[in-house]
């Protein structure tokens, strides 16, 4: 994060824009400079800090859904669970709040790069780079769903594609836990479905709420999507597509995608599973399919397969402007020139004098506030990283322990199998033992002796010994899978505990970051009303010295400086 502090002259809204929210300072700190795009829950605009020299992108909620206090807080609860995952594959969300006005809004990351429908729309993609990019999402996931979040409607429109450290195709999810806001009962009618229904898993079409395994159903379709240029369930009629959702039998990707490796379309089928018991029962498990897959495929990289056009770029930040601050005591100077060449050795009139006192005192201040805003703004960002660095290693502990978890909870659940299957055997055998039985006594009451008697007898031995050892077998068992039991609880615990910890030291950052950019957001305000005075006390001076001869050729180094600033704008 930059924490250059420049204070930032007014930046009209773009002369062509009808969007009356251009131009405007979002809770005191964030100016919009652009529209960047329109979704379900929002708008977002390209916006920077008035203050630090940060762009940033800008979620503003929409209106029906912050009209009530109780989504207000809802949101910021969800939002703050999805930024304590920090996650590498999860978009940074740097402020989350509400406005005087009670608008709420996110401030996230600015990316550069494309949204991953973008690159769908262009065909089928190389089968490595599919995979490439699915085992980044499945990662991200796996870290969210073991801290709790569920993302709730994961589709290609929010999945980005950037370029990180030089890496192409690098993952960043959006739009973490938002779609829940739609499924307040107070904005629906009951029973009412709600999400994308092209990526929607089967038990979200019922109208049921969404779990870790739902993220996984749409992680299958966007798999799907990749490697054969299509949806696997489209439909115009979205009754139709939602139906389809909940019991249609996914297409075969293999009958459109003929060079699809057979574990790839395991993969895709155990995903698109329309029951829970048969679907991955998390993202550890895909993640260790997928790596699998990733070493059995050639290492050719898929760069070398890409289409030659360049993927559609996202608007590219500005450069930051170049008159802060500092300019302004140049400016003020600069009038101070003209003065002494309009009144050379002569009282300056009263007011002109007072524009100009004017314009220097409010340099000084802004150049003293500005020094303050630097030292907030450094504290601020050393807590954020504090607050990242401890939330990234709570995150990689509870990860490991979660990824255990996966493995000794598919053990017990193996071994539970073979409990099953033996105590099946058990009373079979016991079945088999009361028929010898049954058998040798009745041999015994009609007086039978000599070989069937013997053979009688021989079975009944037979039969107590098959039951014994599957008893002894059964108890083994049992206890092994008390033990994965056990061992399951203890990693759940540990699991739990850490997730309690990341949850109290969260809240606690968060409470003192809130101090923090309150405290820049005050700063900023009276930042920008000196920027008003010292814009009405410039235009003043203008008023009074634009029409001495003298000043000429100091208007026209002034226009030249102008000019100059507008450019870097």
């Amino acid at each position: 994060m930059t924490t250059t502090t420049k204070a930032q002259p007014p930046a009209p809204p773009p002369k062509k824009s009808n969007d009356p929210y251009l131009g405007r300072v979002v809770a005191g700190r964030y100016r919009l400079e652009q529209r960047l795009g329109e979704g379900g829950m929002g708008v977002v605009y390209r916006a920077r800090h008035v203050l630090i020299d940060r762009t940033v992108a800008l979620k503003l909620i929409r209106p029906d859904l912050r009209g009530e206090s109780h989504l207000r807080a809802w949101m910021l609860r969800e939002a703050r669970a999805a930024n304590r995952v920090d996650h590498a594959h999860i978009i940074d969300i740097h402020d989350i709040g509400e406005t005087e006005e009670g608008e709420l809004y996110l401030v996230m990351e600015f990316l550069m790069g494309t949204p991953l429908s973008a690159e769908i729309s262009k065909g089928p993609f190389p089968i490595a780079r599919a995979v490439d990019i699915l085992e980044q999402m499945g990662a991200a996931l796996g870290r969210a769903h073991d801290l709790g979040v569920v993302h709730r409607d994961l589709k290609s429109d929010n999945i980005h594609l950037t370029n990180r450290g030089g890496r192409k195709d690098f993952v960043k999810i959006l739009d973490f836990g938002l779609a829940a806001l739609a499924r307040d009962p107070r904005l629906a009618p009951k029973g009412a479905v709600f999400g994308t229904p092209e990526y929607m898993a089967p038990e979200q079409a019922r109208g049921e709420d969404a779990i870790p395994q739902s993220d996984l159903y749409a992680l299958g379709i966007l798999f799907f999507e990749m490697v054969t240029g299509q949806l696997p369930f489209r439909s115009h009629d979205r009754e139709t597509l939602l139906e389809m959702q909940r019991s249609a039998q996914s297409p075969n990707p293999r009958m459109l995608r003929p060079d699809l490796p057979p574990s790839a379309e395991s993969i895709i089928l155990k995903l698109l599973q329309k029951t829970l018991d048969k679907r991955y029962k998390d993202a550890h498990h895909l993640s260790e399919d997928l790596k699998a897959l990733q070493r059995s495929m050639p290492s050719s990289p898929w760069e070398v397969l890409q289409l030659s056009d360049a993927p559609v770029q996202s608007p590219a930040p500005p450069p930051a402007p170049s008159a802060g601050v500092a300019e302004w005591a140049t400016r003020a100077a600069h009038f101070a020139r003209m003065v002494a060449r309009a009144w050379p050795g002569a009282d300056v009139p009263s007011e002109i004098s007072t524009h100009l006192d004017s314009a220097w005192s409010l340099a000084t201040r802004a150049s003293r506030l500005e020094g303050e805003v630097a030292s907030l703004s450094r504290r601020l960002e050393a807590l954020e990283k504090r607050g990242r660095a401890l939330r990234a290693e709570i995150g990689r502990k509870v990860e490991e322990l979660a990824h255990e978890e996966s493995r000794v909870l598919r053990d017990a659940a193996s071994e539970a199998e073979a409990v099953a299957e033996l105590r099946d055997k058990v009373l079979q055998g016991e079945k088999v033992l009361a028929q010898a039985r049954a058998q040798a006594d009745q041999l015994e009451r009609t007086g039978s002796s000599g070989a069937p008697l013997r053979t009688a007898h021989e079975q009944v031995g037979a039969a107590n010994a098959r039951v014994e050892s599957r008893k002894e077998m059964l108890v083994e068992r049992e206890a092994k899978a008390a033990r994965k039991d056990a061992q399951a609880r203890d990693l759940r615990r540990q699991i739990e505990e850490l997730r309690g910890q990341l949850s109290r030291y969260a809240e606690a950052l968060e409470d003192d970051l809130a101090q923090g950019r309150e405290k820049i957001t005050v700063k900023t305000r009276e930042g920008l009303g000196l920027e008003k005075s010292f814009s009405e006390a410039s235009d003043a001076l203008l008023k009074h010295l634009r029409g001495r001869p003298e000043c000429r050729d100091l208007f026209e180094e002034l226009a030249r400086k102008q000019s100059s600033d507008d450019k870097n704008d």
